[in-house]
């Protein structure tokens, strides 16, 4: 039993991935799944696209190493945060259409709470700030826009999940309805200080207590994964959220560590220690893990468009066939042109939070072509990243010192990278596993499971590829952000 299996449920894809008890990598499948967009500003997932592709990754990944369920020890989950499920206790079917972290369909709802004078509340209690980004809002949609929801949730028929809960119990056979802290602290449902649910919230948002999943530690006992699925059972030992496995995966154990992680969104998480740091730049304060029943709080800030700006690229503008494209468009781009690309598709995250404002280009010319556009989309997470690191060391005065350790698709490209440290003016990491969100969650099972070493163990393991230092001169580092932020400033201009 010397393999960990990873299960991490994204946004677009579902994969699987086997450790070994060296926790190098030994498979790896991956299937991706259709998005479904009913309106605009909304966006939906079916959720036996989560679960088939789940299950169909896992059994490809054991099939490709030659493993049998005996083989392994435990497995470890790690998914999309905030995405919103409800089901039927008794037949295990969804009521309808998970609904995604990016649908902002709730705008209104966290409006009209926000003018009601919740939003003070909604943050003392949960760390998080009323916007349609979190759960909370969702399962009240769902509670409210899907015929007989409410009723059968107050008579404790139904269920409610975030991905990892919605897979748990799926592997399970409907035995375990479970969640980690991590994914619980997403809910703006949760109490991140007495760990529990809050009734408060609950109230404020009409969601019955009893639709509600047990919550535990990342490293527990979740369940056993059903013989008929695999072979045989195999323990469900680690989960986490997938930006908080992306920091655990990064071993920013010691607070003032950060790590900055770049999927379909970007996610930068600096860990703040033993107590909660109450953002004054609309950071959001979450659990970054929690092991032994004690959690550990980080300042947390959300990019929603990263790599989707290049997606956009591909499936929208098609000006390229392949993510790696890109890096070679934007070195051709030409240096007179200016064009700066404010990928607001659903809104803007950290620190704006502006559901209602989309996307803008500025300093478009004749001569404004593909490479432009591929350099403006890889800029804009640099200055995107910007934006969060320096609410950051407005909260927390020393995130500013610190290196920060990247992870995800984009992160290797080194063009995207460099002009990241440039922006920045500050050093970035780039380790030599860059599947860091899976790894956290493998070594949180496989910790469990005793074929991992502890907490300073692992941090041991953890080894550099590459480190980007600024090399752009400082005048002109200013003036590029300066130019960003008029071009956020009149994005929202005209939202408003």
């Amino acid at each position: 039993m010397g393999y960990i299996l990873a299960i991490d449920q994204g946004t677009t894809s579902s994969r699987a991935i086997l450790f070994d008890a060296n926790l190098k990598i030994a498979a790896v499948a991956q299937e991706e799944f259709p998005q479904h967009y009913p309106a605009s500003g909304w966006v939906e997932h079916d959720p036996m696209d989560l679960w088939s592709t789940t299950a169909a990754t896992c059994r490809a990944a054991m099939e490709k190493a030659g493993l049998r369920a005996a083989d392994i020890a435990g497995i470890g989950i790690t998914n999309q945060r905030e995405t919103t499920l409800i089901w039927d206790r008794k037949t295990g079917k969804p009521i309808h259409n998970a609904i995604v972290w990016q649908d902002r369909r709730t705008a209104d709802l966290c409006q009209t709470l926000r003018e009601a004078g919740h939003e003070a509340t909604v943050t003392e209690t949960t760390g998080l700030l009323l916007d349609p980004y979190f759960s909370g809002t969702k399962v009240a949609w769902l509670l409210d826009n899907v015929a007989g929801a409410r009723a059968r949730a107050e008579a404790g028929e139904l269920a409610f999940g975030t991905v990892d809960t919605w897979l748990i119990w799926k592997l399970t056979g409907g035995k375990a309805h479970v969640t980690d802290a991590t994914n619980a602290a997403r809910t703006m449902l949760y109490d991140i200080r007495q760990g529990a649910w809050s009734q408060t919230m609950c109230d404020m948002l009409g969601v019955p207590i009893a639709l509600l999943p047990e919550v535990k530690d990342c490293a527990a006992d979740f369940g056993m994964a059903r013989a008929d699925l695999f072979g045989a059972e195999i323990p469900i030992l680690g989960v986490a959220g997938d930006q908080q496995a992306a920091t655990i995966g990064q071993a920013c154990f010691q607070p003032g560590m950060m790590k900055s992680t770049y999927g379909t969104g970007c996610f930068a998480l600096l860990n703040t220690g033993a107590d909660p740091v109450m953002s004054k730049n609309r950071l959001l304060t979450t659990i970054a893990y929690q092991m032994d029943g004690q959690p550990t709080y980080a300042l947390e800030g959300s990019i929603f468009i990263a790599g989707a700006v290049v997606q956009w690229l591909r499936d929208g503008l098609k000006i390229i066939r392949e993510a790696k494209e890109t890096q070679p468009l934007a070195e051709k781009a030409d240096a007179g042109q200016s064009v700066i690309l404010v990928p607001a598709f659903t809104g803007l995250g950290a620190p704006y939070w502006n559901a209602e404002c989309r996307g803008a280009v500025f300093g478009l010319t004749r001569n404004s072509g593909p490479e432009e556009f591929a350099r403006a989309a890889l800029e804009s997470v640099g200055f995107q990243t910007r934006d969060l690191l320096e609410a950051m060391q407005a909260d927390w005065g020393a995130a500013g010192d610190t290196a920060l350790r990247v992870d995800g698709g984009m992160s290797a490209s080194d063009w995207a990278m460099q002009f990241l440290a440039d922006i920045l003016g500050a050093q970035v990491d780039r380790p030599e596993v860059l599947e860091t969100t899976a790894m956290g969650a493998a070594w949180l099972a496989g910790q469990r499971a005793g074929l991992y070493p502890d907490m300073a163990g692992f941090a041991q393991t953890w080894a550099l590829e590459r480190s980007f230092a600024p090399s752009m001169e400082s005048t002109l580092r200013e003036e590029r952000y300066a130019a960003w932020k008029r071009a956020v400033a009149a994005t929202i201009g005209v939202a408003s």
